[in-house]
């Protein structure tokens, strides 16, 4: 497994990922929502973080992780890939390399929540909406220490 810099061309691999992650793990998650991010997440929001991501050694793009200000803003596995440890060596690149020390979660994605605790972060907040305004509570959470890297 490699971590490497995302290129512009690797984009549409990475929303196919992204879709398929959060229809897995995000089931609050209206469809009409799911439909209205896809273009900003293409358009804006790659843009926006440093990407990196993790290939197998066929070069296949297995997951991503984006950090902007020391925030990791997105971590997404594919969903055939979940449970092997990807998710885990992103995270720790993000800290190590790119200086992440924070993370927003939505509060019904019960199992990000307990992937960044396990890993050493805490809850130290809560915003009742997520960014976009809708009512999908956010977890502000802070690392203290890494536990279970």
């Amino acid at each position: 497994m490699n971590i490497e810099m995302v290129e512009k061309a690797d984009h549409l691999s990475l929303l196919d990922i992204w879709e398929a992650s959060v229809r897995a793990t995000h089931d609050f998650l209206a469809e009409e929502d799911l439909q209205q991010l896809k273009p900003l997440i293409l358009e804006q929001y790659f843009d926006a973080v440093h990407l990196k991501c993790a290939k197998n050694d066929n070069g296949e793009i297995l997951g991503f992780c984006g950090v902007h200000d020391g925030n990791i803003e997105m971590l997404f596995i594919s969903p055939d890939a979940r449970g092997k440890g990807i998710g885990s060596m992103l995270a720790t690149h993000a800290i190590e390399e790119l200086g992440a020390t924070k993370v927003d979660v939505n509060e019904q994605n019960e199992q990000a929540l307990g992937f960044y605790q396990h890993i050493g972060f805490s809850v130290t907040g809560r915003s009742p909406v997520d960014g976009q305004g809708k009512p999908y509570p956010l977890l502000h959470m802070t690392l203290y220490s890494i536990e279970g890297l």
